[in-house]
């Protein structure tokens, strides 16, 4: 036995030894080439003078032997801010020795940009061409293509005087951006704010955030890159803090504005009720980490706008004073199956009564992916503490309630109806986070407006279309348009 065990141990050796001497050879010929996964890698819309998270693509081989590749370099020198490393060598004006790539296997390709800052307001495009150069003398080139975009950066700023910000170029806001007291701050339509991770917009002033329908105001994140090949980061909750107006806040309005994907979308802390706080119009407050929409005692106005998608609530109430006119309230959240309801209005937080003087919803739409979105939290203990809600003419996916003076003329969003949920909208697409809350034929939200509402608040639904060309006013913020007609 011992003889033969040494003898199996030299016999391994002598096939180790073997399979070493039989090294693949990287005699690339004449008519070898490389494949790439992508002939043009683009990177969206980058913020000049900042760099960008890391890209990639594959380099394969699919001969039947090695190919060497003798240099790879930027085409005439111009990398344009690229900066790119194949399989862990950067290239800086070329390869400093070659690299072989075995038989059908593969390199990948590493590509960062920072771009530089051009003194520009319209985005920039940027191009550069790598040049993969084998040692048979074939060149195979792939482009890397960008948007390049210039920012006015605020870090820590404190607004203590009536300003505006023009639309000139987006802002850039680290550290957070605060109105203070007796300030009041003006967007004009068209200003794009992205908010650095944990950065967001305080108001202990005033904010008059003042959008058209062609050019809304955009407050979001700043990531501009991808998270997954379809999923862009800004469709992708918690990228920035939120909009919070402070106690010592009245008078603010958000017109056509769009603000999204923040850990929080607005809250209102309490105050004079007495006073207006918030008046929200043509707008949408969409995808939140926290609630879109939180007021605690505070008196506002939402009306011909969208709130959607929480891992909250979409909205919550706390006490106050609260109208909602022609609103989308869609609680289809994508990311937690705990999410919260779409709304939730209550006249206490724990042992604290906060009196709920009017919670109205009229001409509403208030869905989500459950059997009950609603819900209305009583402080059975203190009955004399106001509990005033109402829901007219609106679409509500809750229990139907019967003989209720504050419900007039609903319907009941439920699984017996022609279309339900989800299925009174046009698209959800979950893979690309992409969501139309458009109305769809069936949805009983159709005609259910209260058409005189209709004609004296928003005779045009959130993207300009007549309510009224029908002969009929639609619940929600959108109406329905029929599918043009094929010709």
């Amino acid at each position: 036995m011992k003889y033969l065990s040494i003898l199996l141990t030299v016999l391994a050796a002598a096939l180790l030894l073997g399979a070493c001497m039989d090294e693949e050879k990287f005699d690339t010929r004449a008519g070898d080439r490389l494949a790439f996964s992508k002939d043009t890698l683009r990177l969206d819309t980058v913020i000049s003078g900042i760099g960008t998270p890391t890209a990639f693509f594959m380099v394969y081989n699919r001969n039947d032997h090695g190919v060497s590749i003798a240099d790879v370099s930027f085409l005439d020198g111009r990398s344009q801010g690229f900066r790119v490393n194949v399989d862990g060598m950067y290239i800086n004006d070329g390869l400093s020795q070659t690299i072989d790539c075995p038989k059908r296997d593969s390199l990948r390709v590493f590509v960062e940009l920072t771009p530089a800052v051009n003194d520009s307001d319209e985005p920039v495009e940027l191009e550069a061409k790598l040049l993969f150069t084998l040692t048979n003398g074939v060149q195979q080139q792939v482009v890397l293509s960008a948007w390049s975009q210039d920012v006015v950066v605020l870090r820590a700023l404190h607004v203590t005087a009536d300003t505006t910000l023009a639309a000139r170029r987006p802002y850039l806001v680290y550290d957070s951006l605060t109105v203070d007291e007796g300030a009041t701050l003006t967007l004009a339509a068209g200003t794009l704010f992205y908010f650095h991770s944990n950065a967001g917009l305080r108001v202990d002033g005033t904010l008059c955030a003042e959008g058209t329908m062609e050019r809304p105001v955009v407050l979001r994140g700043d990531r501009t890159d991808l998270m997954f090949e379809n999923q862009p980061y800004d469709r992708v909750s918690n990228q920035w803090q939120g909009i919070r107006f402070t106690a010592a806040s009245y008078g603010n309005r958000l017109n056509w504005c769009d603000v999204h994907s923040g850990t929080y979308g607005i809250v209102c802390d309490s105050s004079d009720v007495s006073r207006l706080k918030l008046r929200i119009e043509n707008s949408i407050v969409h995808n939140m980490g926290g609630d879109c929409l939180s007021a605690t005692d505070s008196k506002i106005m939402v009306g011909n706008s969208q709130l959607s998608n929480a891992a909250k609530c979409c909205v919550r109430l706390v006490g106050g004073d609260a109208e909602f006119v022609h609103c989308t309230i869609a609680q289809f959240y994508p990311f937690d199956g705990l999410r919260g309801p779409a709304l939730e209005y209550s006249n206490h937080r724990g042992e604290v009564a906060h009196p709920l003087l009017r919670a109205h919803f009229v001409n509403c739409i208030i869905t989500g992916y459950s059997d009950d979105e609603i819900f209305g939290l009583q402080w059975d203990g203190h009955p004399e503490t106001d509990f005033n809600y109402g829901f007219y003419n609106s679409l509500l996916d809750t229990p139907e309630v019967v003989d209720d003076a504050a419900i007039v003329l609903c319907q009941w969003d439920r699984s017996g109806n022609p279309v339900k949920r989800e299925g009174n909208f046009t698209k959800f697409n979950l893979d690309a986070l992409l969501f139309d809350f458009s109305l769809v034929e069936k949805s009983l939200a159709v005609g259910a407006a209260d058409a005189s509402v209709t004609l004296s608040y928003y005779p045009r639904d959130r993207r300009g279309t007549a309510r009224m060309a029908d002969g009929q006013a639609d619940a929600g913020c959108y109406e329905y348009l029929p599918a043009p007609k094929e010709v």
